[in-house]
């Protein structure tokens, strides 16, 4: 799968979990003041992350990941 194509389908996981525009979806967008996303969406999002990408994400691995691109890098690197 192309970084293009891994990029999409992250970002439409992301658009469904927390409910914004895809144009926000951006790898500098923070979860926090960009997306008004919280903790509980943040979990919501990486069950839906590895459900998509088939991948494990334990839970100490999410803590300190703030922006999309930080979120997009951690999942790339289980593919």
């Amino acid at each position: 799968m192309s970084d293009d194509a891994t990029f999409e389908k992250f970002r439409a996981c992301a658009v469904e979990v927390l409910q914004v525009s895809p144009d926000a979806v951006v790898l500098e967008a923070s979860f926090s003041k960009d997306l008004d996303a919280d903790s509980l969406d943040l979990v919501e999002l990486v069950m839906a992350l590895e459900e998509a990408f088939d991948v494990t994400v334990e839970e100490n691995e999410i803590e300190g990941v703030e922006t999309v691109g930080q979120a997009y890098d951690l999942i790339s690197a289980k593919l």
